[in-house]
């Protein structure tokens, strides 16, 4: 029996049943090509449940979006790895399967402002929320307002679980803006309590050296480099930037434009 004469509205209502709406909006496109001999009855069987799937994956990705904190999607995709060659990309591709989140490894990623490390960082977030794990993101700053916050409230515990909690942290910007001693103790105790149990990842624009500057005690910067590192991937990026980059194509283009503004105001002979 051809698709063709397939009862389709009943298929469109057991699929409405079923409550799958990615398979209810290709029904029609992929009965049409079973029909005109491009699909068989597998391959549309396949692509109708991929629908549906895709769906469900770019929900997961929205909620997970959401609730994390990702200030963008940003992909490997999306990387230049030409512009960075001190980057090994098999590294990269390699972290972006996720071994280390099942093994609750760390990654560390260094380099000077503008490399790509929050780039980074967020890509393996976004590839963990979409293979269905809980990820949280957060600059420095923001995650030590936050247990500051708690603690003066007296919520300090249930604060520390909440950011225990997800497989994945991203602690973004380490080094670039000063924190207090009080600060630095209470992002001591997150990174104590998430070493083993899950795993972060970490971006700073100082190398370890200098973590002690940093957070303002040297032994405590040490007793968390210790943590940090014990199960972790290090990332140490020695390129160019790309926000420079960016700011120069842009310079180039705007200088473009106003010479074809002055050849043109001459042609015209309204210089």
């Amino acid at each position: 029996m051809s698709a063709a004469r397939l009862p389709r509205e009943a298929i469109r209502d057991m699929l409405a049943d079923l409550k799958m709406p990615g398979s209810l909006e290709a029904i029609d496109q992929i009965l049409s090509a079973v029909d005109s001999g491009q699909l068989t009855a597998s391959e549309a069987i396949q692509r109708l449940l991929g629908a549906q799937i895709k769906l469900r994956n770019n929900r997961r990705l929205m909620a997970a979006m959401h609730s994390s904190r990702l200030p963008a999607i940003k992909t490997l995709e999306d990387f230049d790895f030409a512009f960075q060659p001190s980057i090994k990309r098999e590294q990269i591709e390699s972290l972006h399967e996720l071994g280390f989140v099942e093994r609750k490894e760390n990654v560390v990623l260094l380099g000077p402002p503008g490399v790509g490390k929050s780039h980074l960082a967020i890509s393996l977030a976004v590839a963990a929320a979409k293979r269905g794990r809980r990820v949280y993101y957060g600059t420095l700053i923001d995650l030590i307002s936050s247990l500051e916050e708690a603690q003066a409230t007296g919520q300090l515990l249930r604060r520390l679980t909440v950011l225990t909690h997800p497989a994945l942290l991203v602690v973004d910007e380490i080094g670039y803006l000063p924190i207090t001693h009080g600060g630095a103790v209470l992002f001591f105790q997150l990174i104590s309590r998430r070493y083993e149990h899950a795993s972060t990842v970490l971006t700073s624009n100082k190398g370890f050296e200098e973590w002690g500057a940093v957070f303002g005690d040297e032994v405590m910067a040490a007793a968390l480099i210790d943590r940090v590192l014990h199960h972790c991937h290090l990332v140490n990026i020695k390129g160019n930037s790309y926000r420079m980059r960016e700011h120069a194509e842009l310079s180039r283009e705007l200088n473009r434009e106003s010479r074809a503004r002055r050849t043109r105001a001459e042609i015209t002979g309204t210089a």
